[in-house]
């Protein structure tokens, strides 16, 4: 098998195909009256994949693309408005597919996490924050990494030392980082079964701080390794997990720089979480195409984003 395009199409899609007739569950139920669907839906988390894989940002383009050149391996493209509204509906999906191709890898069970937060921005302009259908979720909060304010949400992931996303959570820009950290840890599906088996290590910045929540963790079974903040006593073992830090910048590098993460074009509260759902479910893919062909680099795109 081999790290290109096309395969990791096929094995996804057979993959999707069988969960889903496995977990009938996991899809919302369609109405018994209407128009009956032409494309199934382990098609359209296919294409939904590939179309983040090749970076098209906008929907309609990446129809006409799909048209011109994929027809081989979807006999029917939908309109964009219905693409649109499965794609909505499929959130929920995309993220429990995200968990399940997690834990089908080879390092789904890593007992080391990174774990961080990235902006989402979702408008620049005053009218845009007054009028958006997003006001009242996203808001004002600071990038430390460009040293300016935004206006939007916070993608919070946790991530194996792979870069594999193990949670992930979507909220408001002002939220305690620390309290998403515990409700992804409790409320993803998967995490508190790996929790349970063994003792986890968990490396983050200077802003997972404080006895109570450390002790919490530790109850857990989590041990915290952060930077010192100032007026603290020296922490152990600093020097050592700093290259670890770097991999979950590099993981929102990727999603960035690679899977247009703040280029999602969501107006909506459905449309944002669909979107970055479909982002990190690529991402995910990605990894689980590689690491079942034994690439040596499991979070590379380049065999898939041309």
């Amino acid at each position: 098998m081999d790290a290109d395009l096309d395969t990791l199409a096929t094995a996804l899609y057979v993959t999707c195909d069988d969960l889903l007739k496995a977990h009938p569950e996991r899809v919302a139920i369609r109405p018994a009256r209407g128009f009956a669907t032409r494309i199934s839906d382990a098609e359209m988390l296919t294409l939904a994949v590939l179309q983040a894989l090749l970076g098209f940002t906008s929907e309609r383009r990446w129809l006409r693309y799909a048209r011109a050149h994929l027809l081989g391996m979807f006999p029917t493209v939908p309109n964009q408005p219905g693409y649109n509204k499965r794609l909505r509906a499929l959130a929920p999906t995309m993220a429990w597919l995200t968990r399940t191709l997690a834990s089908m890898t080879g390092v789904g069970d890593d007992d080391t996490w990174v774990v961080d937060s990235t902006p989402v921005e979702c408008g620049r302009s005053r009218e845009t924050a007054k009028r958006s259908d997003l006001a009242g979720w996203a808001e004002y909060g600071y990038c430390a990494s460009h040293s300016r304010y935004f206006w939007g949400l916070r993608l919070h992931l946790v991530c194996t030392v792979h870069g594999l996303p193990v949670g992930w959570a979507l909220t408001g820009a002002k939220a305690d980082e620390r309290h998403v950290l515990c409700d992804i840890l409790t409320g993803t599906a998967g995490i508190a079964e790996i929790v349970a088996a063994g003792p986890h290590l968990v490396i983050a910045d200077k802003n997972y701080y404080g006895r109570i929540f450390e002790h919490e963790l530790a109850e857990a079974g989590i041990t915290l390794l952060r930077p010192t903040r100032k007026g603290e006593q020296p922490r152990g073992g600093e020097r050592f997990f700093k290259p670890l830090r770097q991999i979950i910048e590099s993981v929102n590098d990727t999603l960035k720089g690679q899977l247009d993460l703040e280029h999602h074009g969501g107006r909506t509260a459905a449309g944002v979480c669909a979107r970055i759902a479909q982002r990190v479910l690529a991402m995910t893919a990605a990894i689980w195409h590689n690491d079942r062909v034994g690439a040596n680099i499991r979070r590379s795109l380049t065999a898939y984003d041309h």
